[in-house]
């Protein structure tokens, strides 16, 4: 008997250790349960440092990241969105590819809400102040865009007027050609964004300045292990680990990976667990070489 209870004791361990992680939802309704509300903490962090407020929370925002020095980022741009028929103004990032073209996710277009326009933030580390601010209606989602799926989660932003390059504004480079069937498994990148710190933050935070963190590039497989049929060839993911990623109002920022000193923009935040930021749960984003002709199209 002790035997038997023995075996069927290793074979339940043996189960349990061959058991796949749980099944997890990315995060939905992004404007209206991230998007909005952190623009709206944003707005008020600022107008505190503005006005010298000395009782705003210490923090970071990208989850397991650090505040970005100056112009680290000069092809991040902030998005403040304004919807048709809705009220309330919701936060995205996005990258610029050249100077009058930039890239975001989809879902900051259309995501249960229609935006109606871009505000588009260059050279600033602040979403509400500085900077050079153009705003554009003029946007090209992909035409297979599912935001019930966030598939084809990429949109590309036109610009009315070029905009000056300087230290603090800049574009990154597309990959190259040779790099079109790279994986970049295993490749560190650095993922930058204005989205929240934590899964519990509720107050102003002092850096409501652009921050980052560097994330390793994990096989579609792993990622498909948490997020099931919600991950694709189409997506690049990066290893959750010791709680590190993206989060709320990091969508459509960049991913990029640098390669021989030149930065090259490998993915745009698409989506998280909506568990929380700080599990451990991969991050996900649109993967650019699979868009690469949607993008060079509208260059």
């Amino acid at each position: 008997m002790r035997i038997y209870l023995l075996i069927v004791s290793c074979l339940v361990a043996f189960v349990v250790a061959r058991a796949p992680p749980p099944f997890v939802e990315p995060l939905m309704d992004y404007h209206e349960t991230v998007g909005i509300p952190l623009a709206t903490r944003i707005k008020e962090a600022e107008d505190a440092i503005m006005m010298g407020a000395d009782n705003v929370v210490n923090d970071v925002r990208i989850v397991g990241g650090a505040v970005a020095p100056v112009n680290a980022h000069p092809y991040l741009a902030g998005l403040l969105i304004t919807f048709v028929n809705s009220p309330g103004t919701s936060a995205c990032g996005s990258s610029l590819i050249s100077a009058n073209r930039l890239v975001t996710a989809g879902h900051c277009w259309y995501h249960s809400l229609q935006a109606s326009q871009f505000v588009v933030v260059l050279g600033s580390q602040y979403l509400f102040y500085g900077g050079t601010r153009i705003a554009t209606s003029t946007v090209f989602v992909h035409p297979q865009y599912s935001p019930s799926a966030l598939v084809n989660d990429i949109a590309v932003i036109y610009l009315p007027t070029n905009v000056y390059f300087s230290p603090s504004i800049r574009p990154v480079s597309l990959p190259s050609s040779n790099q079109l069937w790279d994986s970049f498994t295993g490749a560190w990148a650095v993922a930058a964004g204005y989205g929240k710190t934590n899964d519990q933050q509720v107050g102003v935070s002092v850096s409501s300045i652009v921050s980052h963190v560097n994330l390793q590039v994990i096989t579609v497989q792993q990622c498909q292990a948490v997020f099931g049929s919600w991950a694709t060839s189409g997506n690049i993911c990066t290893n959750g680990a010791g709680g590190v990623g993206i989060c709320g109002g990091d969508s459509g920022g960049p991913l990029v990976i640098n390669r021989n000193g030149q930065n090259i923009l490998v993915g745009i935040s698409s989506f998280v667990a909506n568990a929380g930021c700080e599990l451990g749960y991969p991050s996900a984003f649109t993967r650019v070489t699979s868009f690469y002709n949607f993008i060079t199209q509208h260059m």
